[in-house]
């Protein structure tokens, strides 16, 4: 089976297009959506005040003072401006080994981690370890956008497990089996789940990895916002305790969030030790090695920051709460899901697509959101709404500029306005 965008490629060649050829996969690509969605803050005059910001997971808020100066020392220092061993300072690992060790109550080896550059290269690498071109990964729709966009330029089939409201945006087993052939190669979940909020359960979880043990796949879990999930959820997952899990289970894990540290990029992977080791090759071609000032510090904060964690948790299951009220006070708008960072909502304006509301909202209000379509097909009613990024009284002005939208409709034209008032 021929590759159709090569063999057009070479076509046009041998017809004497001498145009510099280029990688049609990547070509095909579409441009990353959060900094297309950053284009359009331009367009706001200010007139309701400073501008909300709910498009990407980002704290809103620095790392502690200790924390803060623990990183400066390092940054400063000549050990961390060299290289470091590919997978990741021994120590930073073995601090992850222990703290992963507890929360999931199993034992897990330093040699079963790798320290990445953010969580979005330990993916990449993953599919890479994985896949080639001509395979096929099952991705649950609506998908995190990088997660897409790695697939398409690796050449990897991203089949398409469509979710719905209804059943929580979680998957059946059974419609996951029904999607596997002798292509697939791994099925991706993320929880609590980007962009919906969703959280699956141990025991969905452990269903689904039965399915990939039963059919040879790999469950790659991308469990970044599992430090955001409410006090008394309890434990997370018992995926670690089985034997399958060395060789079935990739997990993935962002030290981003819950240090509010994302400039610096640093992730984690957990896997059998065979996979590591190929991991090893990929990220020494990539980065050689994650940044090492954020390396030396984490270590130190793991332990320490426990209780400052905990109450950016709790804050951001107060800011959740204030968000699920204050959105069910508005006509024509649905909360359909919401998690431990984002909300999933279901916009009023039908017939348009989720975009033009997007780009609307933020010329108009200046309110930035992402519009549904970014994740996935048929998600034109929806838009994701980062409410941990922003403080209560921000989730509050938030619905406030939602209700003047509402008021003032939509122009025959099918373009967005609003009358605009002075702030305050």
């Amino acid at each position: 089976m021929g590759n159709p965008g090569r063999d057009q490629t070479l076509a046009e060649h041998e017809a004497g297009d001498t145009t510099p050829r280029r990688n049609p996969l990547l070509a095909a690509v579409t441009a990353p959506p959060i900094a297309r969605a950053g284009r359009w803050i331009k367009s706001y005059d200010g007139s309701h005040g400073a501008m909300i910001d709910c498009s990407q997971a980002v704290p809103n808020h620095a790392p502690p003072t200790q924390f803060a100066e623990r990183l400066a020392a390092a940054a400063a220092s000549p050990a961390a401006a060299r290289y470091g061993e590919i997978l990741g300072d021994r120590v930073l690992r073995e601090a992850y080994a222990a703290d992963v060790s507890s929360l999931y109550a199993s034992d897990i080896a330093a040699s079963r981690i790798a320290i990445t550059a953010g969580c979005n290269q330990a993916f990449f690498a993953a599919m890479m370890g994985l896949a080639q071109a001509g395979d096929a990964v099952i991705l649950p729709s609506p998908w995190y956008f990088n997660h897409k966009m790695t697939l398409e330029m690796l050449g990897i089939e991203a089949r398409v497990l469509p979710l719905q409201a209804e059943t929580g945006f979680l998957p059946c087993p059974s419609e996951v089996e029904a999607l596997i052939d002798d292509r697939c190669r791994a099925l991706v979940l993320v929880s609590p789940n980007n962009p919906t909020g969703a959280v699956y359960s141990p025991e969905l979880l452990a269903e689904l990895l039965d399915v990939c043990v039963r059919r040879g796949l790999t469950l790659v879990l991308d469990e970044t916002y599992r430090d955001f999930l409410a006090p008394g959820t309890g434990a997370l997952h018992r995926l670690f305790q089985t034997a399958t899990a060395r060789e079935h289970l990739v997990s993935l894990y962002s030290f981003s969030k819950s240090y509010a540290i994302p400039g610096h990029r640093v992730g984690a992977m957990i896997a059998g030790p065979g996979f590591i080791e190929q991991m090893e090759k990929i990220i020494d071609c990539v980065q050689i090695c994650a940044p090492r000032p954020a390396q030396a510090a984490l270590p130190w904060a793991i332990a320490a920051l426990a209780d400052w964690r905990d109450g950016n948790r709790n804050e951001i299951t107060k800011r959740a709460s204030v968000f699920r009220d204050e959105i069910s006070r508005l006509d024509g708008w649905a909360l359909e899901q919401i998690g431990a960072y984002f909300a999933y909502v279901r916009h009023p304006c039908r017939g348009l697509s989720a975009e033009a509301v997007a780009e609307a909202l933020m010329r108009e209000f200046g309110v930035l959101v992402l519009p549904g379509s970014f994740f996935g097909p048929d998600q034109e009613d929806n838009l994701r709404i980062a409410f941990a990024n922003v403080p209560v009284d921000q989730i509050r002005e938030l619905t406030r500029r939602l209700a003047l939208g509402l008021a003032d409709g939509f122009r025959a034209d099918n373009q967005p306005h609003a009358t605009r008032t002075a702030h305050g």
